[in-house]
């Protein structure tokens, strides 16, 4: 699949910057163009992959704004992207639609600019253009509020309706106990670009050799059908050995024999431990309608009846015959990698969480606002109400 991919918010710009950079690593072929709009400046100066002629700053002339982003209020997000759509006009003009397949739009729901501003960017592209708009939205950690999760919460359902599929990360599932704020976030963004790409990229002629069962875009686009929300399951090998010792000389070709029951064994294992290990948003597999499996890494560690096996294995757990499998071979590949993708999913434990929450906090923040206003009033006016205000 071809797409072009626009990050959206600080959050939206940072996993945009990450998705080239697994692309770059892993010489795959998938992102067309990559753009960036924001509202504050400093947040676009700290990409290090995306150009500078692709990021566009939004809000520049509005006085609540002025480059410096829009203070956690999804409402002005959602306004500025509405005032600057000639802004982002200019942007989608350097898209080379007639090149790809899908738009992705990447934004994370607890700040102000990708929780209001990407939901009306997805409805933009959905009324211009004939392509697929998909969504990738990242769900705060509770570490991040009542009004990071309050945005996530609200965003959440009308980039869900704006776009063809939404694709989930929940923060919460991901963030190391240990980790700092800079570093967590690095490493949870290198998850999530692992996983796109991987899946994403699947079927598309590169560097690589054509696979025997080579998924395309029809493939991913029909598991991504439906107007659900999905999430992504991954599990990767340890580094595959090379093979020493007399038998291993005894080859001439110098490639390693994986195709026997061990490798058959292996692969099957890999994708239950894919799908029964963190999801990228946790979620009960049985409600999923649609799924798509890949292996990918070294040619010859493909094991076309593994995948089989646990492609029957993903249907009779998931109770769904839409299952597509497919291998992408990767010759410099020291690892075997599993994604599937669990489409449609209905069955959200975090997201029944997430909205809880949400209406906890928009409860405390109205009581607040209520509490404060009588304490400003008490402390404007003397005991007995007797001074006039000039």
């Amino acid at each position: 699949m071809k797409l072009a991919v626009i990050g959206f918010g600080n959050a939206g710009g940072k996993i945009t910057d990450k998705l080239l950079w697994y692309e770059q690593k892993t010489n795959r072929d998938l992102i067309k163009s990559a753009l960036s709009v924001n509202t504050a400046r400093v947040d676009l100066a700290r990409l290090d992959h995306l150009p500078e002629e692709h990021q566009f700053l939004i809000g520049q002339t509005d006085s609540r704004v002025k480059g410096h982003g829009v203070g956690a209020d999804p409402e002005l997000g959602a306004e500025i992207t509405e005032m600057d759509r000639h802004e982002i006009d200019r942007a989608l003009d350097t898209v080379p639609v007639y090149d790809i397949d899908a738009f992705l739009i990447v934004a994370g729901l607890g700040g102000g600019t990708g929780s209001g501003g990407a939901p009306r960017l997805a409805e933009q592209i959905r009324d211009q253009y004939d392509e697929p708009v998909y969504g990738l939205a990242v769900l705060p950690s509770k570490d991040e509020g009542g009004r990071a999760v309050l945005n996530a919460a609200r965003s959440f359902r009308t980039f869900a309706d704006a776009t063809t599929n939404l694709i989930l990360f929940d923060n919460d599932v991901w963030r190391g106990s240990g980790d700092t704020v800079e570093g967590g976030y690095d490493r949870t963004n290198e998850e999530i670009a692992k996983r796109v790409v991987t899946v994403l990229s699947a079927g598309e002629i590169d560097d690589s050799p054509v696979s025997e069962n080579a998924m395309d875009s029809s493939d991913i686009r029909r598991t991504l059908s439906g107007n659900g929300v999905s999430t992504i399951a991954y599990a990767e090998s340890d580094r595959i050995p090379e093979q020493s010792g007399f038998l291993s000389s005894l080859r001439s070709n110098g490639t390693h024999d994986w195709n026997g029951a061990d490798s058959a064994t292996k692969v099957n294992g890999l994708i239950r431990q894919a799908v029964q290990s963190r999801l990228t948003c946790p979620a009960d597999i049985n409600s999923a309608e649609r799924s798509l499996l890949i292996v990918s890494g070294p040619g010859d560690a493909i094991s076309r009846k593994g995948i089989e096996s646990g492609r029957r294995w993903i249907e009779q757990t998931t109770e769904s015959v839409e299952v597509l499998s497919g291998d992408d071979p990767r010759p410099g590949a020291d690892k075997l990698s599993v994604v599937v993708l669990l489409s449609n999913v209905t069955d959200i434990p975090s997201i029944d969480q997430l909205q809880q929450r949400a209406v906890e906090a928009k409860q405390n923040i109205e009581q607040q606002a209520e509490v404060r206003k009588a304490e400003t009033e008490e402390l404007l006016t003397d005991d007995d109400d007797v001074l006039d205000p000039i």
